[in-house]
């Protein structure tokens, strides 16, 4: 099984540009057609090119084939699912402060914004889908509703994120075993070394304990990695074996915080801190791992 699409490289080219119109931008309190059409125009140019760029540098150099589900759910201790729910919460957040912007109903910034993050990577798994080395993956597509739903549910239940799906990377020593699939440079690895990547549940204290003294930008969170991991499920390539490693989860408590409550009235500031919200900050960390080992971080990323 070859390393599927790079759907983070995707979020990233979202969040830069939605920002910009959520943010940076001040936001409209009533509708504003001209800011509307904008915003829907620029997703929609955005979409459509990002998904022929795709088709272009990654799609075009392997065959073509009927479309095709794959179970691939068995595949790097479901880190790669993990990323698909944290991708499809991001863009949908994204682009629903983007439709904010322009000063479209809440209704409607749910309905058409929020949902964007699940339309999109389902596009993404059609595209999948007619590729003879891939295929579209229903787990994916579990994974992209879920994180739908995660942003969808709070605002609908509580009108305010109070659990936030976040990212972490360090640096680990099988991408050097398998430079091809796991990544020759830094930026590389932090795309597909799942190895080094942990994901996060940030929660909000103060939200849950309304009146409380505790920080409104104080979280906890708690996260999910795996180490161990040269290939997908342990099985050799090319009919070379690759060196035998022990595959085994992880799971973590540290502490962290939402940037978009801290209080500042720069729309500049507010960019910065919406951006960086979905990443996981340094802080000390306690994991416990699938080999039965209890270890505490001083500081982990």
């Amino acid at each position: 099984m070859k390393y599927k699409t790079p759907i983070y490289l995707i979020l990233f080219v979202f969040i830069f540009s939605s920002s910009i119109f959520s943010q940076i931008l001040k936001p409209t309190d009533t509708l504003n057609t001209k800011k509307r059409n904008t915003v829907a125009i620029s997703q929609v140019a955005l979409s459509t090119g990002v998904l022929i760029g795709l088709n272009q540098l990654w799609y075009a150099d392997y065959p073509k084939s009927d479309f095709h589900f794959i179970n691939d759910n068995a595949q790097w201790l479901q880190m790669d699912k993990a990323g698909h729910v944290f991708s499809s919460y991001q863009l949908g957040r994204f682009s629903k402060e983007a439709l904010q912007w322009s000063g479209v109903s809440r209704k409607n910034q749910l309905l058409y914004g929020a949902t964007l993050g699940f339309v999109f990577l389902s596009a993404v798994e059609v595209m999948d889908g007619y590729s003879s080395n891939w295929g579209a993956s229903i787990g994916d597509v579990a994974a992209n509703a879920s994180g739908t739903v995660m942003y969808v549910s709070q605002e609908l239940l509580w009108k305010e994120q109070r659990i936030i799906p976040k990212f972490s990377f360090h640096t680990t020593p099988y991408a050097q075993v398998r430079p091809n699939v796991l990544g020759n440079t830094l930026s590389e690895q932090i795309l597909k070394d799942y190895n080094g990547q942990t994901y996060w549940l940030s929660f909000n204290l103060h939200s849950f304990i309304k009146g409380s003294t505790i920080p409104k930008w104080f979280n906890v969170a708690i996260g999910y990695g795996a180490e161990g991991m040269i290939t997908g499920n342990n099985t050799f390539i090319n009919t070379i074996f690759l060196p035998e490693s022990k595959r085994y989860r992880q799971f973590y408590f540290s502490f962290d915080a939402d940037l978009t409550k801290i209080p500042t009235k720069s729309h500049v500031l507010k960019t910065f801190f919406s951006i960086f919200n979905s990443v996981k900050i340094p802080a000390p960390t306690f994991e416990i791992n699938g080999k039965g080992n209890f270890k505490f971080h001083f500081i982990y990323f």
